[in-house]
């Protein structure tokens, strides 16, 4: 049986920390927290489950995963967010892989929670995310904060059975307040990769995330929290691109 080492990163994340670590103690043979200088006792819950400790200032979304693998002991890692939980069904797909190690990389479906409701629709499942490969098998690509990890030779990962249980946002004000804080990353973020917006762009791709997120995902079926869920994703648009906006004026 191959050994694994789970990593984490957080940053004030005391009250997801324990049902994170909690859900992958069994299965993970070590579990590595990569701490973002956090104000809250995440580091003291964490470390008295067992975690190992690394304090390290907030390098990038991708770029601190990738700080908390190379602390990886073993040569298998599997890679969590503080706000997430493994399933028992999920549990029991990695004891299996961990028994007969055959692809360099697995996938894991994700279910969404929003304010307490599980949701299907708005393009929010299965989303199908890489979570579980063998060192130098993947690499985290993609413009900060949405980072994703990536198979290095393109292949396909196999999706194991059962869901990653992800716990959103408790409140539509907690997730406004990560919507003007993702929002800013991404701005500067494009900027630095030299993508510039326009007038009709900023009008457009807003009412198109929202066409695309209650018609064609089908978030409608979910009611008001479906209708929600897509009218911020919709405003998130906005920001990001208003915000981008705002720089190339300001450097111009």
């Amino acid at each position: 049986m191959v050994k694994l080492s789970a990593i984490i990163i957080t940053f004030n994340e005391a009250h997801n920390i324990e049902r994170c670590i909690k859900s992958i103690l069994g299965i993970a043979d070590e579990i590595i927290v990569v701490d973002s200088l956090s104000s809250d006792n995440t580091v003291d819950i964490a470390r008295s489950l067992g975690a190992k400790i690394y304090l390290q200032a907030f390098l990038g979304h991708k770029e601190q995963k990738q700080f908390a693998a190379s602390k990886a002991s073993y040569q298998h890692i599997l890679s969590l967010d503080a706000d997430e939980v493994v399933s028992d069904t999920l549990k029991q797909s990695i004891m299996t892989v961990k028994q007969n190690w055959q692809h360099s990389t697995y996938a894991v479906s994700r279910l969404n929670n929003y304010c307490g409701k599980w949701i299907r629709t708005c393009g929010w499942y299965p989303d199908i995310n890489l979570r579980l490969w063998s060192v130098n098998s993947a690499v985290w690509v993609g413009q900060n904060p949405h980072d994703k990890l990536v198979s290095r030779d393109g292949s396909k990962s196999e999706v194991l059975s059962g869901d990653l249980l992800h716990y959103t946002y408790n409140s539509i004000s907690e997730h406004f307040t990560q919507m003007n804080y993702f929002s800013e990353i991404a701005a500067k973020a494009k900027y630095a990769d030299g993508e510039r917006t326009n007038l009709p762009k900023l009008i457009l791709s807003p009412l198109y995330r929202f066409v695309k997120c209650y018609l064609m995902k089908r978030g409608f079926l979910d009611g008001y929290i479906g209708f929600i869920i897509c009218r911020n994703q919709a405003y998130e648009t906005y920001l990001k691109y208003a915000k981008l906006y705002m720089i190339q004026k300001e450097q111009s």
